[in-house]
């Protein structure tokens, strides 16, 4: 089907979404994580045959964001049950008020209507993102990436077959059957079809959508995440927090990219950092992390050049960029000019530098002695995300089922006029 035809049946639903009561979303996303576990074998089928396309031409940490097992399906239809656990946003009275001559303002959340996902090659994208639209009142439209199209396309199959054992329309979810570029575009530029894009990827994919689309975009996703470990640091715990925030996952956009070193500890602490991630990680069989090192960081341990673009760059993979800073100040300098405004940490013991750091760092989420990997909208209580906006308009850090709506007012009265 075409790209356009297929907006104007989801847009038809648009209206239908707006009548839906909580207990029947309820009940079709149970239908849904069920249908998942039920078809199991069959999207494990597609999986395997988008993993062997894809050999080669990724990453092997992107090659583990698409492969799909028996565990992570069951976690997809656990992340849609989650949802159906979360309240209802669609009608909540936000703010309520008597204006001029007594009439009663209320100011009511709503639906977007229809929400458009461009993303790449992460299956469970898919459910998450039908999940919560369907939770918010919206009609979702998927555009999956040609690495997972197969698998992707076959959830999607799955939730709409799950729909249609609900007696619901099954344009409430829909999937582009076209990954190329010009589909891509095509969603981008459907004004008065498409009332809400986001796209979730690369830098690449974002920056075609900031810059290309004419319908409303949140910008979301790409991760320059940095941990600044302070002079005041509890070491141990520093080298605990930055060996989750890199190695645990990689290819996320809430893994770490880049590492902040004060001077006062950097002659002590980064021998430390090198035997942990490289070193040890070499002795137990594991990808060791290739260090990026600026020239003073090059003074104190070995690795490799930082070069002219390493501190503004979304590795996703097993590399980190290192850098010594004079302390706290520069630190954030420094994340001011090269973060994404994703996710930053600071491991420090001193109170002081802490509020400096969260007061200075303007980003979407910002940790005291924790790992960036907790940005997260299962974490967070949202059940699981659409993505993480890294915008500073209407939705900010991991978006949930709220932010996926918007509001109206409803003006009650019993014949006032304006004088």
């Amino acid at each position: 089907m075409e790209v356009r035809d297929m907006l104007i049946n989801a847009a038809s639903a648009r209206s239908f979404m707006r009548t839906l009561d909580t207990d029947a979303k309820n009940r079709a996303l149970y239908a849904m994580a069920e249908r998942l576990i039920r078809d199991t074998d069959i999207i494990l089928e597609a999986n395997e045959k988008d993993m062997a396309g894809a050999q080669g031409s990724i990453s092997e940490v992107m090659l583990d964001r698409l492969k799909l097992d028996p565990g992570r399906i069951a976690d997809m239809a656990e992340g849609i049950r989650n949802v159906a656990s979360l309240e209802d946003p669609v009608g909540r009275v936000l703010e309520e008020s008597v204006g001029a001559e007594g009439i009663s303002i209320r100011k009511v959340s709503v639906p977007m209507g229809v929400v458009a996902i461009i993303y790449e090659s992460r299956p469970n994208v898919t459910s998450d993102a039908a999940a919560l639209c369907l939770k918010s009142g919206n009609v979702c439209v998927l555009r999956s990436g040609k690495e997972a199209f197969r698998t992707a396309h076959v959830i999607t199959d799955s939730m709409r077959s799950a729909l249609k054992e609900c007696s619901l329309p099954e344009d409430i979810i829909c999937m582009v059957d076209d990954p190329s570029r010009e589909s891509a575009t095509a969603l981008m530029k459907a004004n008065g079809l498409v009332d809400l894009l986001i796209p979730r990827g690369g830098a690449g994919l974002i920056k075609s959508c900031v810059e290309n689309a004419t319908v409303p975009v949140i910008e979301t996703g790409v991760g320059i995440c940095h941990i600044y470990v302070d002079g005041s640091a509890d070491q141990d715990m520093a080298l605990k927090i930055i060996d989750n925030a890199k190695t645990q996952r990689p290819s996320v956009c809430n893994a770490m990219e880049v590492l902040l070193v004060s001077e006062d500890i950097a002659e002590d602490f980064l021998p430390k950092v090198k035997e942990l991630l490289v070193d040890r990680r070499k002795s137990d069989g594991k990808i060791p992390v290739e260090l990026r090192l600026c020239e003073k960081a090059a003074g104190i341990i070995p690795g490799t050049k930082a070069g002219e673009r390493d501190f503004d760059t979304e590795f996703l993979d097993y590399i980190l960029a290192v850098k010594v800073v004079s302390g706290v100040g520069e630190a954030c300098r420094h994340i001011e000019e090269h973060s994404t405004r994703h996710s930053e940490a600071i491991i420090a013991s001193d109170p002081e530098r802490q509020k400096y750091f969260t007061s200075n760092v303007d980003s979407a989420a910002v940790y005291v002695n924790a790992s960036t990997r907790f940005t997260d909208g299962g974490v967070f209580g949202l059940g699981c995300e659409m993505g993480i906006s890294t915008q500073r308009l209407h939705a900010r850090g991991p978006m949930g089922l709220r932010e996926l709506n918007t509001y109206k007012y409803i003006i009650t009265g019993n014949g006032q006029v304006r004088r």
